[in-house]
């Protein structure tokens, strides 16, 4: 998150780390813009601040013409930011998944091209049985996978034509901040042949402290999770090849 408080310091971990591979997360809600606010004002308030309801600015990128030029323009300061770093691209995403929006998803194809963009998140979850007893919730969780399936495969498709990777499965969405051991061991047996994206947002500290909008997000947990031997032995029993993006490439 290029425009986040600490960018810098993120940055200098990132370099410390040659072998991470490390993505561009553009923000174009619930956050702050790269650009001033004279520049986008049809897309963030005084402060620079994009709006948190993202269904009505989801309309505006989409109808209002001048807010698209806005946002092309608010998109490539983001890429120009990511690439005044240093650090090499490995993938791209949005925050809070914006880039299933048509017109967000093909400024990112578009702008993208410009600075090397050769991999994309697609934020397809398949329901699994395993995560949940829950009636209700299994329900809700095939209701958002059909949902999103049409979106999902015109992404992969446009990605397909353009030669660009992306994950074949990803799962974490629907339980966003909550990745804690047990959800942990019960998908890593479901992960098949191809790239799977485990979503996760390992931290330590107080949840304020991280982000005073997560209230419930379970940060220090997802990240005991991440490096608890029962998850080692899990991958390794699995036989799960540790990857990025752009080391196994798409069919």
């Amino acid at each position: 998150m290029v425009s986040a408080p600490a960018v810098e310091d993120a940055v200098a971990h990132a370099k410390s780390l040659p072998d991470l591979n490390v993505g561009l997360h553009l923000v174009l809600t619930n956050g702050k813009a790269t650009l001033p606010s004279s520049e986008i004002s049809s897309l963030v308030d005084d402060n620079g601040n994009f709006a948190t309801n993202q269904v009505t600015s989801g309309i505006k990128m989409f109808f209002n013409a001048e807010t698209k030029y806005q946002l092309e323009k608010e998109i490539r300061a983001q890429f120009e930011a990511f690439k005044a770093t240093g650090l090499k691209l490995d993938h791209v995403n949005a925050h809070n998944h914006m880039h299933l929006h048509p017109t967000v998803f093909s400024l990112i194809l578009t702008i993208g091209n410009e600075y090397g963009l050769t991999a994309i998140r697609i934020p397809n979850e398949p329901p699994l049985e395993s995560i949940t007893s829950d009636k209700k919730d299994k329900l809700r969780r095939y209701l958002n996978w059909l949902f999103l399936k049409p979106f999902v495969s015109n992404m992969k498709k446009q990605c397909r034509i353009r030669n660009i990777n992306v994950n074949d499965t990803i799962y974490g969405l629907l339980d966003s901040g909550h990745m804690n051991i047990d959800k942990l061991v019960r998908i890593i047996p479901h992960i098949s042949e191809g790239v799977t994206e485990i979503y996760c947002h390992p931290a330590t500290g107080k949840w304020e402290d991280i982000d005073p909008a997560a209230t419930d997000y379970e940060f220090e947990e997802e990240y005991k999770a991440l490096i608890h031997p029962r998850i080692i032995r899990t991958v390794e029993k699995f036989d799960i090849k540790l990857t990025g993006f752009n080391e196994q490439r798409q069919v």
